[in-house]
């Protein structure tokens, strides 16, 4: 079949999002997201609630990104899925949906890494055109709430991460410290709008010294943790009267930890094309950070759309989308993989 022909349907159910877009080569037409408010309730992601929702979700999701595609289910050319890493229950309602429907359309299916779709996020094209794709080799922090990496990315199939998380991720820190905060669940989100009415100077919390260029946020969190209850035990209202500050030292800190390890990544490479990814880069603290780094230092940054930082499926269309081309397809019994790697 001909490139012009190619529709790739991407299913993404890696974790509370259940979301189905279509690229017509490359270009996408649709991408539509249900998420799961269940969780809120619980402080963070049940995943025996999760993937009851994504049983609820995946048939009207995928139905509605196919109508808003403006094509009908016989045009798709192949079925591309995230195949982990991820929460197994939720993983196995996206890629059992994906099996069933490629099979019923006879059509391939094509498995995705859910790391490097947030990696890819940066390749995906619309239709009025204008995206600015970072030229290869580049660098991208990948920030989540499940995954804090630098990553050289030298082709969409090959991608090396030079430094990593040892503990916790930047994202799970933040949800985690706005939970102890009692400011509700998802944190990042909160502590962002928080942050741009605070100091980010106010306080000072620990930042590990982790040698080469991987990370650590364990730390970061106990230091946070017993800094709050030392304060709480002073004054019952600390948190209520200094939330702000909190958020913006708190969020300063993390950013500062992350960027810092970046400027070593492109020191050490001398590759200045920078681009960041993962539900973290919706955080406008880390944005500015990038545009700063970028005036400063001669960094060609390039930071996804809004719509893209969180788990999508137009993220995951892309990267089936260049492996179509290179016929790279899965077999129908593929596993799962919760584990998380590039491999």
């Amino acid at each position: 079949m001909e490139s012009r022909d190619v529709y790739i349907l991407g299913i993404e159910s890696s974790c509370d999002d259940t979301s189905a877009a279509v690229l017509h080569n490359g270009v996408l037409l649709s991408n539509v997201t249900a998420s799961q408010a269940v969780h809120e309730a619980y402080g963070g992601v049940v995943p025996e609630l999760a993937s009851r929702a994504h049983q609820q979700n995946i048939v009207p999701v995928v139905h509605e990104a196919i109508r808003q595609a403006g094509i009908t289910k016989e045009q798709l050319t192949a079925v591309a899925f995230t195949r982990g890493p991820g929460l197994m229950g939720s993983l196995l309602v996206g890629v059992s949906f994906a099996k069933g429907f490629a099979r019923s359309l006879g059509i391939p299916m094509i498995d995705v890494n859910h790391l490097q779709g947030h990696v890819m996020a940066h390749f995906i094209r619309e239709k009025d055109g204008g995206q600015s794709v970072p030229p290869l080799p580049f660098l991208c922090l990948l920030v989540s709430g499940g995954n804090s990496q630098i990553v050289r990315v030298d082709a969409y199939n090959k991608m090396e991460v030079l430094g990593q998380t040892i503990d916790d991720a930047a994202g799970e820190a933040i949800d985690k410290c706005s939970k102890v905060m009692g400011l509700g669940y998802p944190g990042g989100p909160i502590i962002d709008r928080l942050a741009r009415q605070g100091n980010p100077h106010a306080y000072k919390f620990a930042e590990p010294q982790i040698p080469g260029l991987n990370y650590s946020f364990s730390g970061l969190k106990t230091s946070f943790l017993y800094s709050l209850r030392e304060w709480v035990e002073q004054d019952p209202d600390f948190i209520e009267h200094h939330k702000e500050d909190l958020a913006a030292s708190l969020e300063f800190t993390i950013v500062d930890i992350l960027m810092r390890k970046l400027r070593k990544a492109v020191n050490q490479t001398q590759i200045r094309h920078v681009a960041v990814a993962g539900g973290v880069s919706a955080n406008n603290g880390l944005r500015a950070a990038f545009h700063e780094h970028a005036q400063k230092y001669g960094w060609h940054i390039y930071i996804p759309k809004f719509s893209y930082t969180t788990d999508n499926a137009a993220m995951i269309a892309i990267t089936g989308y260049y492996k179509y081309l290179d016929g790279n397809f899965c077999k129908i019994d593929s596993p799962v993989f919760s584990k998380v790697t590039f491999q």
